[in-house]
């Protein structure tokens, strides 16, 4: 005949076994992506590792400056703060799996009454309590804390790319900017040697006193660029001071050491499959063990309406002397096989499934929209680098011709054939073509290193076999 504690068990068993079917929300969702990318792929693109890639620029000040970098990055250290937290929940969610195991050692020494002599009483003994998981929802928690620690490894890795970008874009916006400096200071040098002329020119009456004016207009004007160039230098390099923490006059030293050369980015080459491409990205796969976690908590949640079914037990050893009389034995209890049976809290764990199937949906959707944004950045990047390749010949046509114009446009002005009105327009033009095909040149770097960034910067998910990513230190 069953017992009444052997019925409720086999009960509380079924019911489990019913709701561990419904008792999770899927951990993996589906997310389309295109099948093929529809922006045009570079076409002068190498099969290059990204982890190494800042490597392969050829310059070791850049490398230098985004170690840098990283080391002081406060976002960089809040990742490895929240790896060190995730590590500690899952230590913790793996030890509800197993049996909590208490040892006790206990001495007393007295009379319990009148006339009894004294005794002294020694005990030592081992406690075990064990939560038997009917629907499995403390394995799901541990899974998702496994899950919760991945997740915040790849979001140390998006850290470190996305310092290693801004480095680089500012890096390369210095470089410019001195080049653009030292095409403005070539400018304004042409002006103020023009002008003086005129001046020379309008006291001895070859020409009107309007055109000197003009002259040093210009030159006033020129001489006006190169202080707002110089300027933006400055800020620049003030920039990667404050990300890389290096002092100012150091920075300086590093720089005019090496004396930047044009800024030119390695070029890598890019899957044509939109899905292996996301696969590689760092913040879509830490949203989507957000979801994995997302998915354990509803299940824990709905864990606290079903019955719980715990084990406890315990042996002991005790020695009692009274009287010069010692006495010893052993003690061992296994049981109470306890099952718990939430009957009426108001709606509270009612309440709490709910939320988080809340939270488990918002999970779910910022993962999908995680990966429509990872597409959309790699073809933005595609497409600029396509638009900065297809101007590229078009800006050093421009920049030749523009050039050759404003040579023969001073020549005739030095015999008298050409006004001071023609020089200053072919030199307008001349300087705005030159800025022109060095911004252009910028801007295909930076959409080299958006590329960089959209195609997760060298990072591959743990059960990958490629050697490629990186995993965060211990703490």
């Amino acid at each position: 005949m069953k017992t009444p504690l052997r019925t409720a068990s086999a009960l509380a068993a079924a019911l489990a076994l019913s709701a561990c079917s419904s008792l999770l929300p899927p951990t993996k969702v589906d997310a389309p992506a295109a099948a093929q990318w529809y922006a045009p792929l570079p076409h002068d693109g190498t099969v290059v590792s990204l982890a190494q890639w800042w490597q392969q620029q050829g310059d070791p000040l850049l490398v230098e400056l985004i170690t840098a970098a990283e080391a002081v990055s406060p976002s960089v250290s809040q990742s490895l703060s929240r790896i060190a937290q995730a590590r500690a929940n899952q230590a913790t969610a793996r030890s509800a799996l197993l049996p909590q195991v208490n040892a006790q050692l206990g001495a007393s020494r007295g009379v319990s009454q009148p006339d009894y002599p004294v005794i002294t009483t020694q005990t030592l003994g081992l406690q075990a309590g064990w939560e038997l998981d009917l629907v499995g929802a403390n394995r799901a928690v541990s899974k998702a804390a496994q899950a919760q620690v991945e997740s915040n490894q790849a979001q140390w890795h998006d850290a470190r790319v996305l310092v290693a970008a801004e480095v680089a874009n500012l890096y390369y916006s210095l470089s410019t900017c001195q080049q653009l400096l030292d095409v403005a200071k070539a400018d304004s040098s042409s002006r103020q040697e023009t002008a003086r002329l005129s001046e020379i020119n309008a006291k001895v009456g070859f020409v009107a006193p309007s055109v000197a004016a003009l002259a040093r207009a210009s030159a006033a004007d020129a001489n006006s660029r190169v202080t707002q160039q110089s300027a933006q230098c400055d800020i620049n390099t003030k920039g990667l001071v404050a990300l890389t923490a290096i002092p100012e006059p150091q920075l300086k030293e590093k720089l005019a050491a090496t004396r930047m050369q044009p800024a030119q980015a390695a070029s890598f080459s890019v899957a044509s499959v939109p899905a292996q491409v996301i696969s590689q990205r760092p913040d879509v796969f830490s949203a989507e063990r957000d979801v994995m976690v997302a998915s354990a908590q509803v299940g824990s949640a709905i864990a606290q309406r079903l019955p719980r079914l715990s084990l406890s037990g315990s042996i002991g050893a005790m020695r009692i002397n009274t009287a010069g009389v010692e006495q010893s034995g052993s003690t061992w209890s296994f049981g109470p096989l306890a099952l718990s049976l939430p009957i009426f809290d108001a709606g509270q764990r009612a309440a709490a499934v709910e939320s988080a199937r809340a939270a488990y949906q918002t999970a779910v959707v910022a993962y999908q929209g995680k990966v429509r944004q990872a597409v959309r950045e790699v073809e933005e990047a595609l497409v600029t680098l396509q638009s900065t390749e297809a101007r590229r010949a078009d800006a050093t046509v421009a920049t030749q011709g523009y050039a050759e114009s404003l040579a023969a446009t001073q020549t005739r002005y030095g015999q008298g054939l050409a006004n001071l009105v023609e020089l200053e327009d072919a030199r307008r033009s001349a300087l705005a073509a030159q800025t022109a095909q060095l911004n252009l040149q910028l801007e295909r770097n930076r959409a080299w290193v958006a590329l960089y960034r959209a195609l997760g910067g060298g990072w591959t998910a743990p059960d990958a076999t490629s050697t490629g990513g990186q995993t965060a230190p211990q703490s």
